[in-house]
Order: C-alpha cells, then sequence, then structure tokens
C-alpha cells in the first residue's frame, strides 16, 4: 500500500491572535487539503497501468476515456484531464459521487482483479472537475447560433438534464417541466447530501438556466399542463420523468402511523437541509432522531435510508432483507459504509406484518433461507416456518423500490406503448416511442437503476432528435 503524504501544518503565532487575519485558519486549512488532495489525486492515477484492453472503459455506460484522463492527471495536466472527462460525460462531477464504481469501472480496473487494490477512479473524477469549477474551466453554454427547433423535457432529472444540455449547446430551445420547486429529480431530493451535496446539483442548474434552459417547476404533466399541449408546443418531447410509484407492504397492521415510504422520508430530510419549512420531519413523522429504527429493503434506497437515519440521531438502526449479503442489490461498499457508522444488517429476514395497534411498535419478522434457483439463476428465498419473531421499532421505512407510473391513464394518451412492466417502449438506439417525435429515456423505460445510464440515455437521445432535425432541415450536424 503506497504511503500516505504527511500533512505539513503552518505555523501561527498563538501569542498575538489579534494580529492574524479572522479567516486565517479557515485559509491554511484549504490551502493544506488542496495540497493533499492534488498529491493524493496524481498518485492514485499514476498507479493506472494504462492496459491495452481497459475494463474500466468498457464497463462505463458512459464509455468515458479514465485511461487518458488519469494519465493526464497524474502528469498534472488537470485542465486537458477535465476536458476528456466531460467530454463523454454531462456531469462527471456527479457521476465521481454516486456512481457505484465498485460495479462499473473500479470493480473491473486490472489492478483490482490482480490484488493490489483499484485506482480511486470516482474519486479522481470528482476531484479534476471540482478542480475545473474552482478555476473557471466550466464553461458557460453559449450555442453558436440558435434553431428554430423547440423541444419539451417532462423530468427535471438527470436524464432529462443531460439531454437539455447537448441540445441547448447546439442551439435548440429548450423547456423542462418537473413536478418539484427544484429541478435535480432524485439527485434534489433522492439522494442525502452527504453523498451528493446539493450545491453541486443546484449549480448544474443554474448552469443550464444561465444557458438559455427554461424550466418550469411545480407543474404537474396531466393536472397543471396536458401532455397533447406539450406534444403541440414542441418539434419534440422527452419523457424523462423517472419512476417514483414505491412498492408497498401488506400484512396485519401495514397502514399503522410510524410506517413511511422510503422516498417521503428522503424528501423530508432534504428538504430540511436547504431550509425548507417541513411540518412533517418537525412532527416527528419524517425524523429518526431518538427512534428505534428498521429499514426494508435491501438497495441503494434502503442504504441511504439508514445512513441517513443514523445521521438524524436514531437510537438504533436495523435493515431486513430476504437474502444474504452476497445476493443484495446495493453497492457493497455502501454497505460497509453504512456498518461502520453502526447500522446493523439482519439477513435472510422478511416482515409478515407489524405490531402495535394504531402506532407501530414492531415488525413481525419472518426468518428465511436460500432455495433453489429462480429462471434467472438467483435463489429464491424461502420462509423457515415456526422461526418468526418481532423487530421493536418505533419507525418502519419502507425501502422495495420504485415502479413507474400508469402514464397512458395519466396523460390521457392511450397510444403511448407501455411494457407489461409499465416502463414506456422505445427504441434502444434512438430512443424514440410509438407517437412521432415523442423519445423517452431513463428509469421510466429501463426500471429503477443508475443515475449514469439515465445520462446516457438522456445524451443519446438529444443526439436522435438532432438528427432528425437535421435531415429535415438538410443541415450537418456539428462535431
Amino acid at each position: 500500500m503506497a504511503k500516505q503524504p504527511m500533512l505539513k501544518f503552518v505555523t501561527v503565532d498563538q501569542a498575538t491572535p489579534e494580529k492574524r487575519p479572522p479567516d486565517l485558519r479557515k485559509q491554511d486549512f484549504q490551502e493544506i487539503y488542496a495540497e493533499y488532495a492534488t498529491e493524493k489525486a496524481a498518485e492514485q492515477a499514476g498507479r493506472c497501468s494504462q492496459c491495452g484492453v481497459p475494463y474500466c472503459q468498457s464497463h462505463c455506460p458512459l464509455h468515458n476515456n479514465i485511461p487518458d484522463w488519469l494519465k493526464l492527471t497524474a502528469e498534472g495536466r488537470l485542465q486537458e484531464a477535465y476536458e476528456i472527462s466531460q467530454a463523454t460525460n454531462t456531469f462527471p462531477e456527479i457521476c465521481g459521487r454516486i456512481c457505484p464504481q465498485d460495479r462499473l469501472c473500479e470493480g473491473n480496473c486490472v489492478i483490482e482483479q490482480s490484488g493490489h487494490g483499484t485506482v480511486t477512479i470516482g474519486s479522481v473524477e470528482k476531484y479534476i472537475t471540482d478542480t475545473a469549477w474552482e478555476q473557471g474551466w466550466v464553461k458557460p453554454i453559449v450555442p453558436a447560433q440558435e434553431r428554430t427547433e423547440s423541444v419539451g423535457i417532462i423530468g427535471a432529472g438527470p436524464g432529462g438534464l443531460a439531454a437539455a444540455d447537448v441540445l441547448r449547446r447546439q442551439g435548440v430551445q429548450v423547456t423542462v417541466y418537473d413536478r418539484y420547486d427544484r429541478a435535480g429529480g432524485l439527485l434534489t431530493y433522492g439522494i442525502p447530501g452527504f453523498k451528493l451535496e446539493k450545491d453541486v446539483v443546484m449549480r448544474r442548474n443554474e448552469q443550464l438556466e444561465n444557458g438559455g434552459v427554461e424550466f418550469v417547476l411545480n407543474c404537474d404533466v396531466g393536472t397543471d399542463i396536458s401532455f397533447q399541449k406539450i406534444r403541440e408546443k414542441h418539434d419534440a418531447v422527452l419523457i424523462a420523468t423517472g419512476v417514483y410509484k414505491s412498492r408497498d407492504l401488506g400484512g396485519p397492521g401495514a397502514g399503522a402511523e410510524g410506517i413511511v415510504r422510503a422516498i417521503d422520508f428522503l424528501t423530508a430530510s432534504n428538504r430540511k437541509s436547504f431550509g425548507d419549512a417541513v411540518p412533517e420531519f418537525d412532527s416527528g413523522d419524517l425524523n429518526a432522531e431518538g427512534k428505534r429504527v428498521v429499514v426494508i429493503g435491501g438497495g441503494d434506497t434502503a442504504m441511504d435510508c439508514v445512513r441517513t437515519a443514523i445521521r438524524q440521531g436514531a437510537t438504533s438502526v436495523k435493515c431486513l432483507y430476504r437474502r444474504d449479503k452476497a445476493n443484495m442489490p446495493g453497492s457493497q461498499r455502501e454497505v460497509a459504509n453504512a456498518e461502520e457508522e453502526g447500522v446493523e444488517f439482519v439477513w435472510l429476514t422478511a416482515p409478515r406484518g407489524f405490531t402495535g395497534g394504531d402506532k407501530v411498535e414492531g415488525v413481525m419478522v419472518q426468518r428465511m433461507r436460500l432455495g433453489a434457483p429462480d429462471a434467472t439463476g438467483r435463489q429464491s428465498p424461502e420462509v423457515i416456518e415456526g422461526a418468526d419473531y418481532v423487530e421493536d421499532a418505533d419507525l418502519v421505512i419502507k425501502a422495495l423500490g420504485f415502479e413507474p407510473e400508469a402514464l397512458p391513464s395519466l396523460w390521457g394518451e392511450e397510444a403511448l406503448e407501455v411494457t407489461r412492466w409499465g416502463t414506456v417502449k422505445s427504441d434502444f438506439r434512438t430512443h424514440e416511442t410509438a407517437l412521432p417525435n415523442v423519445y423517452a429515456v431513463g428509469d421510466i423505460v429501463r426500471g429503477a437503476s443508475l443515475v449514469v445510464w439515465a445520462i446516457r440515455d438522456g445524451r443519446e437521445a438529444a443526439e436522435a432528435m438532432l438528427e432528425h432535425f437535421n435531415s429535415k432541415t438538410g443541415a450537418v450536424a456539428a462535431e
């Protein structure tokens, strides 16, 4: 393991504090940290073997040119590294923070595979883009020429915003419609601030708005404006709503007070961090402070919930998951982080009901075992009869995943084709749906997935729209 550099502290005259500027200590710390971060980024980037077959790149949904920007970082050429990084990724500083690198680029690094520990690709990606913002290398969106075509984007999550960025840079007129009061989707209200600082997301929103993207917020399509009206107003429409319908639990006592949805719990916490008035948080309904918390689920949303509950001051936090640790869908890195923070994982358990009457007091738990593999080859959990017990709880958070809303009926557009799971059908290359000039990307097509896949989809859909516009006008697509 490489030896970490020693931190060099600046000597300050302790005897004469009045001679010291008030912000000197803070300034010194920032300078020391910047020096340390630069040194660590170069050290990690220099570990890249520059292998002939870059598995890190092939396992990145955006196919980021990781070896090249690692090489430039190792050489201290950070601006060039940033330029290569952002060429294929609309939001590299966001992906650097929240991508499950252990399942993607870092997990497939040849150094990791050989047992020497992966290059910390995500941390380097975050560092070079944060540096780019600090140094002014991130340029505003200024199209070389304005176009007459207009695109309406429904959903201000990562897929919609990535498409907006690509289209606006080519001069297309872009309007983004979203039901929330801030753009960003789950980046803003779903992912906790300790994983993704909200000023990072707001900075990108501001860049898009300053670049000419129009945001129509607090706008629920199907209620405040019809889908048909949006189609009439624009030359093309992109559906990027994500999936927000929470999977639910049944069983005795399932409607008791104190059993809440993960999205409600996380949104309340994030709104509080913005300084919003959140009555449900202040009342304790969506606040884990002083409570015995049980989170049900094993995905990344469940990990966000358990780690948020710890930070809110829960007296205990337990996570129930019906399979074992090796078979859970969430990031193993996130599980390790949660365990270090004091979360207890109770593997091979599933709820069958709740105790306490009107107010939840406990979860009736069934112990499970893994049985025969299902059609996908994954072992199916089976109930162990007679092994039930009660897990005490004051707050139960359901983190069982998300499903798509019934868009055809909600929007009065039955011609919008969906799969048997309710996701929108679209071409896997162009992302166009059965409706002419209507495209769909992200989770509303894939089901609940990763931010990086939504970014890729949004970029591809934008490029397909530009190609379509250019074919109609006879224009040549800009490089």
